[in-house]
């Protein structure tokens, strides 16, 4: 490691202390705050815009004409960029056609794919189900709760789930309905955020290229169905770097730095637990290195140590101040001794180190270069530096979760193959740039030729991604709404989805309350996505809250279903040492009915075992019980 490091990726010279940010506090906040505001309404507008197509689903028109609009976005940016069009331009308009450019992009490859869906992608299934159901919980109160259990302080950080509350209320839909706007938008602000982010270590036209991979990353891998983890994917490299400057400078750093430092840290501990982690982590080895440099460069260790704990005291204080805003409740409720199965999953992208440089496409090529950089240039570039270590680190999170087997349990590592998608794919294209300016000095033509390339690769990029989302599209298209109709206009009587809406009514008419009234024990997993009940046990133990004892309540309900009376039952019931259920939604099978409950199967590539627990209709046979068949269900309310 040579004893100075560039400050940016596009110059060779090595100033004798590294600058902090190309940017000064004032025009980085004001960026962060209009960029924001500026992607929030012109995504909104552009959704509206697109909502307005009445597209019918199942035809490819729409992923047309999401690639034509990809197509001319990628045309006028890269022609901007790549001949410096807008050098004459005031700068709040380069910077603003940047936002427009970045906002439209991301907004218009989901938008137009997915109008003809109300649902975002993978409609209603997979961890949807339990996405919705917290978006529902979030819209029907002001304040943070469980997604599912009543009563206990949440376990999932709720912070972008509250949001996505106020944004449903403002709207006056249903958590349901407002999730995919909502998301979009997210998406959509991510880039516009990221760009700003980079501008601070980088030039303004390689903030905009290293900006685009990692939003192509994401649809490629379709980590964009993740919304509320989206955001602290993308922007962590700037934010490394921006934290590799700070603890290189060996001199008073601006204050500001390490407030945005913290925020970042504080915004993952508020949305995205992992996030938290791996970004803790991330920092506190940049420090280490940092102050290992200095001290093979000759400085006192005793001095270099204190300054950079002093550093990452400032940071840390200000990621638990706001960490706490979703974790102090669960913490003082005694979560953390608590049993916890959330890392009990080992799916195949667990098992198996990520290899988005294997050359075997557009965007695998695009990895290998930026891997190839980032070991070439890591001793002289600190952006190549930091993308290196965040890699590196990764792949030792990838080691240190198939260790962590012999606990069993895993430290959830496929979450993080986006994380090397991005580091490499923007390592990637600051590799092309720089070999663009170095074959410039002796080939005439080589800007047009760079030109052609990258607006190839980034067209074929994004019809990877929209190739990719496809199955998450089409099942968008397929799922239920709360109606009992999907976007087809299907209500097929043998699929459960077509019976939601004559659940909802029956369980509104046969009790009575208030959907935040009633806590549900129900065979149909998605019912608790389209309303606000209470749920007795969440269907999947690795959701499950641990507060809630979800092994416990399983044996209820199995200690329910071996009563011998309806008296008994009830009895049961009331002697139950949670909050009960007031209404049951049973499977019909011949004369039982069943209630199927979930455990613990890990490690299976599956890690969810159910067993079907059998009710006698005759323990509800009692005036206490009122009952009402809804297709293969029947609904039980206890008056």
């Amino acid at each position: 490691m040579t004893s100075t490091l560039e400050t940016s990726a596009e110059t060779g010279r090595a100033p004798s202390e590294p600058q902090i940010t190309r940017l000064p506090a004032r025009r980085a906040v004001a960026e962060l705050g209009l960029g924001l505001v500026f992607a929030v309404l012109f995504s909104f507008v552009l959704q509206l815009a697109v909502s307005r197509m009445h597209i019918d689903p199942g035809t490819n028109v729409l992923v047309a004409l999401a690639a034509l609009a990809a197509f001319v976005i990628f045309a006028v940016l890269f022609a901007v960029v790549g001949f410096g069009l807008a050098r004459s331009w005031p700068m709040w308009s380069k910077v603003g056609g940047a936002w427009a450019a970045l906002t439209a992009l991301t907004t218009l490859l989901l938008a137009v794919p997915l109008q003809a869906s109300r649902f975002f992608l993978e409609g209603s299934s997979v961890d949807n189900t339990f996405r919705l159901q917290y978006l529902e919980r979030m819209a029907s109160t002001g304040s943070l709760a469980d997604m599912n259990y009543p009563g206990i302080a949440p376990y999932y950080p709720g912070g972008w789930f509250w949001l996505g509350g106020r944004f449903a209320n403002l709207l006056g839909w249903a958590g349901w309905a407002a999730y995919k706007p909502y998301a979009i938008t997210w998406i959509a602000l991510t880039p516009v955020v990221a760009f700003v982010l980079w501008s601070l270590v980088i030039s303004r036209r390689l903030a905009v290229l290293a900006t685009l991979p990692a939003v192509l990353a994401g649809f490629i891998s379709v980590a964009v169905d993740e919304p509320y983890a989206w955001p602290s994917s993308v922007w962590l490299p700037p934010i490394a770097v921006l934290a590799w400057q700070v603890f290189r400078r060996r001199d008073r750093v601006p204050a500001w730095t390490i407030v945005l430092i913290g925020g970042y840290l504080g915004f993952c501990g508020i949305t995205y637990t992992l996030h938290l982690a791996f970004g803790v982590l991330l920092v506190v080895v940049l420090a280490v290195l940092a102050g290992t440099l200095d001290v093979r460069q000759g400085a006192a260790a005793g001095p270099t140590a204190r300054r950079l704990l002093l550093r990452l005291v400032g940071i840390g204080a200000l990621t638990g101040v706001l960490s706490l805003v979703t974790w102090g409740p669960f913490i003082l409720a005694g979560g953390l001794a608590k049993p916890n199965v959330a890392a009990h999953f080992l799916p195949e992208g667990s098992a198996n180190f990520p290899t988005p440089f294997v050359p075997n496409s557009m965007f695998g090529v695009l990895c290998l270069g930026g891997l190839a950089w980032v070991v070439v240039r890591s001793r002289r570039n600190p952006v190549a530096f930091v993308l290196l270590v965040i890699t590196t680190l990764v792949y030792l999170w990838f080691a240190v979760s198939t260790l962590a087997l012999l606990a069993r349990t895993t430290l959830l590592a496929f979450r993080f193959v986006v994380t090397v998608d991005i580091a490499l794919s923007v390592a990637g294209v600051l590799a092309a740039v720089e070999l663009i300016r170095v074959l410039g000095r002796y080939v005439r033509p080589v800007a047009a030729v760079g030109l052609a390339l990258a607006l190839a690769g980034a067209i074929a990029l994004a019809q990877a991604g929209l190739a990719s989302m496809k199955d998450a599209i089409n099942t968008a298209e397929a799922d239920y709404y709360a109606d009992g109709f999907n976007a087809k206009g299907q209500h097929v009587p043998g699929d459960d989805g077509a019976w939601t809406g004559a659940l909802i009514s029956a369980i509104g008419s046969l009790s009575g309350r208030a959907p935040t009234g009633d806590v549900v024990l129900s065979a149909y997993d998605r019912l608790l996505s389209f309303q606000p009940y209470w749920g007795f046990q969440q269907t999947t133990p690795q959701y499950a809250n641990p507060l809630a004892g979800y092994v416990q309540r399983n044996d209820e309900i199995e200690h329910w279903a071996a009563s011998a009376s309806p008296a008994e039952l009830r009895a049961r019931l009331a002697a139950n040492p949670h909050q009960p259920p007031n209404v049951f939604v049973f499977r019909k099978d011949g004369d039982d009915l069943v209630m199927p409950i979930a455990s613990d199967s890990f490690p299976q590539a599956a890690p969810v075992h159910v067993d079907n627990v059998r009710f006698d209709p005759k323990l509800f046979d009692s005036t206490a019980f009122t009952r009402r068949d809804v297709g293969p269900f029947a609904v039980i309310v206890e008056r």
